[in-house]
């Protein structure tokens, strides 16, 4: 605030007194004490040196000061109310951007989008993909959706919207299909995994899970991003690993299966907003997610 003027909590008080010709009045549309609203008055009243109410029989006037400071105030606060009341309907009108893995968007994103954009079509989503390392605080994104351990930083809204889960899945493509789906845990020992260099520790978290050691795992075909290594395992290329919601739908219809269940690990799915300001789109968004995840059958 300038340094010459007064506290902007007594110039509120004070025009809302001004306009109501009565504290009381005023007390209630600010919803606090009328004592608070007339020490507010009061100490204006002594910072600027001048009466601004008089007293009329059982109630109150301005004086000549107060007519004065009651039409520059009431035009400011005015102005002001206009001005955030624009910006308010600017922020609501533009496109909610969020930043998503391609491999989550791809897979299981935009095929509920349609639905999306039908419960929530105020929202008007603008999707940015990334294959890389996906930053929540890049400029343009009003929210993040991405896998991540807690703790959470303190300059960011964390939504946590499910537990990831893991597990391995292989085509009935696969040569070896019939076999494995019968056989423990154990029989993937044998077999030339594939996997991805952006989620390295994905293996060795399931085969620790299940009581194995991951040094004795042998990996086959990498590949740098998820989409592909699940498109190789629908191909029957051979049995890769990847959090549920991902292969949700190809399990459903029967394209990928998972004989050997999956395991939760420390991440969560959560959706990422700055925590400079509360977005109720983001809070939508938020639960509309939650409530597509729990559709996923354990």
């Amino acid at each position: 605030m300038h340094p010459d003027l007064p506290s902007l909590n007594a110039l509120r008080a004070f025009e809302a007194a001004a306009r109501l010709r009565s504290i009381k009045q005023a007390a209630k549309e600010l919803y606090v004490t009328h004592g608070a609203v007339s020490r507010q008055v009061r100490a204006l009243e002594e910072e600027l040196g001048v009466a601004l109410f008089a007293k009329e029989g059982r109630g109150i006037k301005l004086t000549d000061a107060g007519i004065l400071l009651r039409d520059a105030a009431g035009d400011a606060f005015a102005r002001l109310d206009g001005a955030c009341a624009e910006l308010k309907r600017r922020s609501e009108e533009a496109p909610f951007v969020l930043g998503c893995p391609g491999s989550l968007l791809a897979r299981w994103f935009i095929p509920r989008l349609d639905r999306l954009n039908r419960t929530l079509p105020e929202l008007r989503l603008q999707l940015s993909a990334s294959e890389g390392e996906l930053d929540p605080r890049r400029p343009g994104l009003d929210a993040t959706l991405l896998f991540a351990e807690p703790p959470w930083p303190a300059d960011m809204r964390v939504f946590e919207l499910a537990a990831e889960r893991i597990g391995p899945v292989l085509s009935p493509r696969h040569p070896r299909f019939a076999a494995l789906r019968q056989a423990p845990p154990q029989a993937l020992l044998g077999e030339a995994l594939l996997y991805t260099a952006s989620r390295p520790q994905a293996w060795p978290q399931w085969t620790s899970a299940q009581g194995l050691e991951p040094a004795r795992l042998h990996f086959g075909q990498g590949f740098e991003h998820l989409y592909y290594l699940l498109e190789a395992a629908v191909a029957g290329l051979g049995v890769a690993i990847a959090p549920e919601p991902l292969v949700a739908d190809e399990l459903a219809a029967g394209r990928l299966a998972a004989p050997w269940g999956f395991v939760e690990t420390r991440a969560r799915l959560a959706l990422w907003t700055p925590a400079r300001g509360a977005d109720r789109r983001a809070e939508a968004l938020a639960r509309w997610l939650r409530d597509e995840l729990t559709e996923i059958p354990s």
